[in-house]
């Protein structure tokens, strides 16, 4: 196995450091929501409420490790140079990205960058110091606000893309996305086993036909849905 997968150590450690952040927080979370739902105030996961997304405004909730390295070596796959990434948190999984698009423009030339879109102020703070720290600020574009607004006028061609959102807007990212999308790019989705109801519009359009979209559900803890542009 690569003792540094990301082909450097320092941001190796670095996102180790930011993984086990995440992981740490995990058991508050769960605790948080069963909590509400013992007290029958159930939160609908598709569409979180004010309290829920009050508690959630100060977690990473970051793409677990073995999901983002593989989004970083589909990058590397497709020498990619244009990637969207949904629902930024605290950039996390924006390093597995960014880090193979610097790998791809310091190979074969050229530029390359990771688009990211958050919403909340506290997250795009800390996202942003992380890639300070990481060294990779300057292959990402980080837009914050809606992202119904911050992908509007996305440019193209898009390689691929990473939807790690609410259920809710996954597929109003996938309407903004998969037109820019290029032939053999890639669309991949979180937390999509056994196509949950909270997913149902977003397979709605992926499975329309007239999208151009074939797709897998991936084998990992929750599912991460792989879409691929015909």
């Amino acid at each position: 196995m690569n003792s540094s997968p990301l082909q450097n150590p320092e941001l190796d450690r670095f996102v180790a450091e930011l993984q086990q952040r995440s992981s740490d927080q995990i058991t508050g979370i769960t605790g948080y929501f069963a909590d509400r739902a013992d007290r029958g105030d159930a939160a609908d996961l598709s569409a979180l409420d004010t309290a829920a997304n009050e508690f959630l405004a100060d977690k990473l909730v970051a793409l677990e490790h073995d999901k983002a390295l593989l989004c970083h070596q589909l990058c590397l796959a497709l020498r990619a140079r244009r990637v969207v990434e949904v629902g930024t948190s605290y950039g996390v999984s924006t390093l597995y990205l960014a880090q193979a698009v610097r790998l791809v423009s310091e190979a074969d030339g050229g530029t390359g960058v990771v688009i990211g879109t958050e919403n909340e102020p506290g997250k795009i703070a800390a996202a942003t110091d992380n890639f300070r720290r990481a060294g990779l600020d300057a292959h990402i574009d980080l837009r914050p606000g809606d992202l119904r607004e911050t992908l509007a006028n996305l440019a193209a061609p898009v390689d691929l893309a990473l939807i790690d959102i609410w259920p809710v807007m996954a597929r109003p990212a996938l309407e903004l996305i998969t037109p820019k999308l290029r032939p053999g790019g890639m669309i991949l989705i979180d937390n999509t086993e056994n196509r949950p109801e909270s997913y149902r519009d977003a397979f709605e359009f992926i499975d329309d036909p007239s999208n151009g979209l074939l797709t897998q559900t991936l084998p990992f803890r929750g599912g991460l849905e792989l879409a691929i542009k015909r």
